[in-house]
């Protein structure tokens, strides 16, 4: 009888532009709600941490800001955090559309990529949106780059493929112990998680104006056997904001926690008691950026 395989682990950044992908993809991997979605980009503000297990290798997924240009101060924070991710990983996967490739924040991504000491991985995502007749010249093309070790298409949202991505990426990192313990999915305090499942609902439920100028403080979290009792403030730039966020008669702040407090008691397994209530706070976003 053969011998098994050594165990394989590491670290791995998934970097792209913003709204490409990252996210979903580290959520399907993982089966579970890790990092926060929503079609609008720029959502993932920190390195997210996913942890992956299975036989034979355990991935620790760092899931980055999108990549782009910006003079907010913000915005350069997220591209930092994500060029930082991307510095402390043993792998690197980048990320494009199928159906959108190569665009410029494509390339400044891609600068980025060419510059890390390590094996990378180019990853073709939503192949779902375009004729597979025309993801062969995609791959032809992106191959003569001579950046990536191997190129996976795939559809995060659809799960086409991603099994073989996970494959590869695995086949890549060097032997290691495992790095967690094989049933945890994240690093993340559950305060943190909260507040990002939390402040995913008024992203995906508020007007434009809103994504960039909100975060959430959980001030209370206190667990009792099968019951977590949480308290967030949801903070704003403006006045005018926090009645979008309040809605009439408080409508869409309830909606908001409705949809939140579904997700957390999927995650836990057990009752949430979701408070929430917004607050105006004109540089909330200093905590961000002064770090």
């Amino acid at each position: 009888m053969e011998e098994d395989a050594a165990f394989k682990s590491g670290f791995v950044s998934l970097l792209g532009r913003p709204n490409v992908g990252k996210s979903t993809l580290m959520n399907r991997v993982l089966g579970a709600k890790i990092a926060i979605t929503s079609p609008k980009p720029q959502t993932t503000r920190n390195k997210i941490v996913g942890i992956h297990t299975a036989p034979g290798h355990q991935i620790i997924f760092l899931d980055t800001p999108g990549i782009h240009k910006s003079n907010k101060p913000l915005n350069r924070m997220m591209v930092k955090e994500a060029k930082k991710a991307a510095a402390d990983a043993d792998l690197a996967v980048m990320i494009i559309e199928a159906d959108n490739p190569w665009t410029e924040e494509d390339l400044l991504t891609l600068d980025l990529v060419e510059t890390l000491e390590m094996k990378r991985v180019l990853a073709i995502n939503k192949v779902d949106k375009v004729h597979r007749a025309a993801v062969l010249p995609l791959i032809d093309h992106s191959s003569k780059l001579s950046v990536f070790e191997e190129i996976v298409p795939l559809s995060a949202l659809k799960g086409d493929n991603v099994d073989r991505f996970v494959e590869v990426v695995a086949g890549l990192l060097e032997e290691g112990p495992l790095l967690f313990p094989d049933d945890v999915l994240t690093d993340q305090a559950e305060r943190f998680w909260a507040a990002e499942i939390i402040r995913e609902k008024v992203v995906r439920r508020t007007r434009q104006e809103i994504p960039y100028s909100t975060a959430v403080m959980i001030e209370e979290f206190a667990e009792s056997p099968g019951l977590i009792r949480i308290k967030a403030a949801i903070l704003v730039e403006r006045e005018t904001q926090k009645r979008i966020v309040i809605g009439k008669a408080g409508a869409m702040i309830k909606e908001i926690g409705s949809a939140a407090r579904h997700d957390l008691e999927n995650f836990w397994g057990q009752k949430v008691f979701l408070e929430l209530y917004v607050k105006h706070d004109k540089n909330w976003w200093r905590t961000q950026t002064e770090r």
